[in-house]
């Protein structure tokens, strides 16, 4: 068995953190807490005495993924190349029991709640003064802040509430002193996430704090603050007043309506419906007519008819989106829709999320093609010999369009934020040169 501690006997460390942003946090989270004790990461699974797997069990392929990579964690123990092999996160919410049963190898399984346990079985221990800080798994130049934690919103397609519990806001000071943290660390635009950024701070202090938190850390001089993931129902429009007045707060925000049918939002339990959701859309464009929307929607739900689909086309076509995702609906067993029949069929849901696509890839175009002759402000992600990777305040780090940077004889690095004339755009991609100073 091969050993890899440190000098003071801890184990050395190797993380797998996948799914989504808020994943991330608390893989950041258990690393800050870990280091704190001694406990040493490598990015090298062969220099591992312990494997840690944070999974994610939300959709389907992320499941799936995160029993691919526990079997390979497996795998690696059984070869004596690692000591011990622990899986934590969503999916351990959900199927505890079965992985239990079916993994027998793995030496402890961990919820969403357990951080403590999980140090614990590291040998480490958790500090209630280390809560606010985190070992970055980002590029240094920026960061997640996740604002609460769960979701008290009962969406029928959804297994959210049952993993991460109800909606509980993280109190304002708290997420500006993780804020200050960040800062020193060197972040420079930060992304706010939750499952549910609208209701921020109803729970605490009995109303949306959201506009509240997005002033404070306004003022605290981040180059871009970013706001991710709000729900149409009860969302504190003035909110988009303070992202008009304030230059470093994005004139993004990303919405996940899902859809537009008046049946299907109701059979998917939303608390809203077409009329509604249209006023609020016009609503955020009048009061911010700069702002970029981003959305989600789900084709393919159980019951979904063409008519019901040329509908949320119709919609998609004349709201003009600046980025949409789709997703098929997926039966979720641990999902209040389960109890619907599944009733449209694999083929559909694909053929339905391309015809979308393809509709959103036209908007797409167009939209990118009002951007050509104009001089935008750009963060660099990556570079790459004589080309740069960046992106706008419109663009979303991981999900979003690249700039795509023709650098000729200018240094960048990245973090940098350029100035940049775009001559060039696709429906993905904007490209351009530096504006030289």
């Amino acid at each position: 068995m091969t050993n890899h501690n440190n000098g003071e006997g801890m184990p050395a460390v190797f993380l797998l953190s996948l799914g989504c942003s808020k994943n991330t946090v608390d893989s950041e989270r258990l690393m800050a807490q870990a280091v704190g004790s001694g406990v040493t990461f490598t990015d090298d699974v062969d220099e591992a005495d312990i494997i840690i797997i944070n999974t994610c069990g939300f959709i389907e392929d992320a499941k799936e993924e995160s029993i691919t990579e526990t079997l390979a964690a497996i795998g690696k123990k059984e070869e004596g190349v690692v000591r011990e092999v622990y899986v934590m996160g969503c999916l351990v919410e959900l199927y505890r029991k079965e992985l239990k049963e079916e993994m027998p190898e793995i030496d402890g399984f961990f919820g969403t709640r357990e951080l403590p346990e999980v140090l614990a079985a590291i040998g480490a221990r958790y500090r209630q003064e280390l809560f606010d800080d985190r070992c970055l798994l980002t590029p240094p130049h920026f960061a997640w802040l996740k604002i609460s934690e769960g979701c008290s919103r009962r969406c029928s397609f959804c297994s959210i509430p049952k993993i991460r519990g109800p909606y509980v806001s993280q109190p304002i000071d708290q997420l500006l002193r993780e804020a200050a943290l960040l800062k020193e660390k060197g972040v420079m635009e930060l992304n706010v996430i939750a499952q549910d950024i609208s209701i921020y701070g109803f729970d605490l202090y009995g109303k949306s704090m959201l506009n509240d938190l997005a002033l404070r850390l306004s003022d605290m001089e981040f180059e871009w603050i970013r706001l991710l993931y709000a729900y149409p129902l009860n969302f504190p429009l003035e909110v988009i007043d303070t992202m008009r007045e304030r230059d470093n707060i994005c004139n993004y925000l990303d919405m996940p309506l899902q859809h537009i049918n008046d049946r299907i939002l109701r059979s998917m339990n939303r608390g809203i419906g077409r009329d509604a959701t249209i006023r609020l859309i016009d609503d955020i464009r009048d009061r911010n007519p700069e702002i970029r929307l981003r959305t989600t929607m789900m084709v393919g739900y159980p019951g979904e008819t063409r008519q019901e689909f040329e509908e949320l086309l119709e919609f998609v076509k004349e709201t003009r989106f600046a980025r949409l995702g789709c997703f098929p609906y997926r039966h979720e067993e641990h999902a209040p829709s389960y109890a619907l029949e599944d009733s449209v069929s694999d083929e559909e849901k694909e053929a339905r999320v391309g015809e979308l696509m393809e509709l959103q890839e036209g908007i797409a175009a167009r939209n990118n093609r009002k951007f050509e002759g104009t001089i935008v402000k750009v963060v660099i992600d990556t570079v790459e010999e004589d080309t740069a990777y960046g992106r706008t305040e419109f663009d979303a780090p991981e999900v979003d369009n690249d700039v795509i940077i023709t650098l000729g004889d200018m240094l960048v690095s990245p973090g940098d934020f350029r100035f940049v004339e775009i001559n060039d755009t696709n429906p993905h991609e904007l490209y351009g040169t530096i504006v030289k100073d």
